[in-house]
């Protein structure tokens, strides 16, 4: 197992789903020993087998790298524990044996989030500095979406609604999961990282999102209290939630208590209610002061460009803005 508290605050990179040689390639040409995967693409229905989970921790390892954090399954993966139907047993006892099988492979960290109407954008073509394009995110207009309706805009990783689901019912079937969930994690030495809601309103498409502001993870993170339970820090997340306001207080009190497990460094410009994706240092916040923060509470994890806005010339994953954010990001540290 990969001993997180001896490395020093570092950049990585992530956000991606297939583990290519072309992909290891450019981690390492950005100077990055560290990576993480979201949704991967890894063979299973229900669950993760130890087998496939290995073979992507060694293809890292034969590279020079390490495969920090595999974050969020997919989601017909835990969809009724998240909704509270029948048959969450079953995905629970599944993920339960995917939870096992990180840990014996040597995958220090799962990326969970629990939000069952996914990640919203309205639009994907927001022009940002210099013509670079950004998703950006209306209220008003998302807030209009029923309960199992289908929208012409950018909705990632939901599953099928049927109803409305008020946010204490949510919380309620967080409480279930968790409960049984972490021992599991203690057991295996696999350490939870939560996302927020994205973007963090009430209510999307009739769901209660739960992990929306200061109060509800602090709520989560005393209930709990684990060292195998923390924060995937996104870091523009919380500069949603009040237009830039609060997010050094949430490094400090999260961070001085060790429950920042890694970061997510982007940032907004606006608040929740109508943002855009922005580069790093033309948001709403400092970045300066957001590092010296993590600095300063003694944070020895990774942090990655999360969202970055399409470059002249980019790939669709975004090569270019992400070489540059993991360059800014690298110089910050430095500075630091």
């Amino acid at each position: 197992m990969i001993p997180l508290d001896e490395l020093p605050m570092r950049v990585g990179v992530g956000q991606f789903r297939e583990l290519t040689a072309e992909q290891l390639r450019f981690i390492k040409q950005c100077g990055c020993d560290d990576f993480q995967m979201n949704t991967p693409h890894l063979p299973g229905d229900e669950r993760w087998e130890y087998e496939d989970v290995a073979a992507a921790v060694k293809k890292a390892e034969d590279a020079g790298l390490r495969l920090m954090s595999l974050e969020n399954v997919p989601a017909r993966f835990y969809d009724k524990i998240m909704l509270g139907k029948p048959g969450r047993e079953d995905q629970l006892d599944n993920m339960a044996h995917t939870v096992r099988g990180l840990g014996r492979a040597g995958v220090p960290i799962l990326g969970y989030n629990f939000m069952p109407t996914g990640v919203w954008r309205t639009a994907n073509d927001t022009p940002v500095r210099g013509g670079a394009l950004a998703t950006s995110f209306n209220y008003e207009r998302a807030r209009k979406v029923q309960p199992g309706e289908r929208t012409n805009f950018g909705v990632w990783a939901t599953i099928e609604i049927d109803r409305e689901y008020p946010e204490e019912e949510i919380w309620d079937n967080y409480c279930w999961y968790m409960e049984r969930i972490l021992p599991v994690c203690e057991e295996a030495g696999v350490r939870m990282a939560l996302h927020p809601d994205d973007p963090p309103v009430p209510a999307l498409g009739g769901v209660g999102r739960v992990f929306r502001n200061f109060e509800n993870f602090k709520r989560a993170m005393e209930t709990f209290d684990s060292p195998m339970h923390g924060l995937d820090f996104c870091h523009g997340c919380w500069s949603e939630m009040r237009g830039g306001a609060g997010v050094l207080d949430a490094i400090r009190f999260f961070g001085e208590r060790g429950k920042i497990l890694y970061v997510h460094f982007r940032d907004v410009q606006g608040p929740v209610e109508d943002f855009t994706e922005c580069l790093l240092g033309d948001g709403n916040c400092d970045p300066v002061q957001s590092i010296r923060a993590l600095k300063e509470v003694g944070f020895r994890g990774f942090l990655i460009p999360d969202h970055v806005p399409r470059m002249e010339g980019d790939t669709d994953w975004g090569h270019r803005a992400r070489a540059w954010t993991v360059g800014y990001i690298k110089a910050l540290i430095s500075a630091a």
